[in-house]
């Protein structure tokens, strides 16, 4: 094996370990469902906070943040980032405590689709004739579900929009991953301790009075964090882009599967014809994406 195809078979080891780990997130955040959704994410936010810094430390990045603190144009977007980021942790975690993971799930599969129009309309990319297809059936699967069941899928959307937005916020900022993501924690660092030392008075909120194992599920917020990022990066590091974008269904799918079959949340019929729908558009993305790569490598 070449060193080539063998750093292509370990950027899809790492593909599918980060996306299989955001996939079963769900599992995680179900154990800490007594816990309120904005305390299990100032968790996330401390802890991630600490473990990023010992990364970043241990790799001998730290001249990497000084720069990026400096310019005041890049910290005003990644505050923006930041935010949307941290709204979008928030409602995820509220979402699966809420016994909503179809909601969540049918969120990420839009993603992709609406990365594709951010692109187009901010970033003047030209859409190909399947991918214009493809948003168009993702537009009818939501409007079917607000039709026939009555209610926009105000959670998905918001899901979608929101990390859709960070996502292209983000690709205009010339920072690595790992600096972004402890930048952006430090950035709500302070908001998350004002909360978990000031304002929360749940039962959990005071670490003396818990159980060891609370606490230790609740400082694994960092590694949930961290984790499946560290292998995104590794991945992105040795396979295209564009083929890293055809794992990003496995988070998704697992959701989906979690949600039906190990926590029984009901799915419609309204809601399963908008899924339906959805994977067919994702089914002709994802073909126009292989078909558009096969005809770069030949020309």
């Amino acid at each position: 094996m070449t060193d080539t195809a063998a750093r292509s078979r370990q950027g899809v080891i790492f593909a599918i370990s980060a996306y299989t780990m955001w996939g079963v997130a769900p599992i995680y955040f179900k154990l800490l469902e007594n816990v309120p959704a904005m305390e299990i994410l100032s968790h996330r936010i401390i802890w991630s906070f600490l473990l990023v810094l010992l990364l970043i430390v241990g790799l001998k990045r730290m001249d990497r943040i000084q720069p990026v603190l400096a310019n005041r144009k890049q910290m005003l977007r990644l505050t923006i980032a930041t935010f949307l980021l941290g709204g979008n942790w928030y409602l995820f975690i509220w979402a699966i405590n809420n016994d909503l993971i179809l909601d969540a799930s049918l969120g990420y599969y839009i993603n992709p689709l609406l990365n594709v129009a951010i692109g187009m309309v901010f970033f003047g990319e030209r859409m190909r004739t399947m991918q214009l297809v493809a948003i168009a059936l993702a537009v009818i699967g939501v409007l079917i579900q607000v039709v026939t069941y009555g209610s926009v899928p105000w959670i998905a959307l918001i899901l979608a929009s929101s990390f859709a937005t960070y996502g292209a916020i983000r690709k205009r900022l010339p920072v690595d991953s790992i600096t972004g993501l402890w930048l952006e924690t430090m950035i709500l660092l302070p908001l998350m301790l004002f909360y978990l030392f000031g304002l929360a008075e749940s039962a959990s909120s005071n670490l003396f009075d818990n159980t060891w194992t609370l606490n230790l599920l609740l400082v694994a917020a960092g590694v949930v964090t961290t984790a499946p990022l560290l292998c995104f990066t590794a991945a992105a590091q040795r396979i295209r882009y564009s083929t890293l974008g055809l794992f990003q269904y496995i988070g998704p799918t697992l959701m989906f599967i979690l949600a039906v079959w190990l926590y029984g949340e009901p799915l419609e019929q309204s809601k399963l014809m908008t899924f339906a729908i959805i994977w067919v558009a994702l089914a002709i993305y994802s073909l126009d994406t292989l078909i558009f790569q096969q005809r770069s490598r030949r020309a």
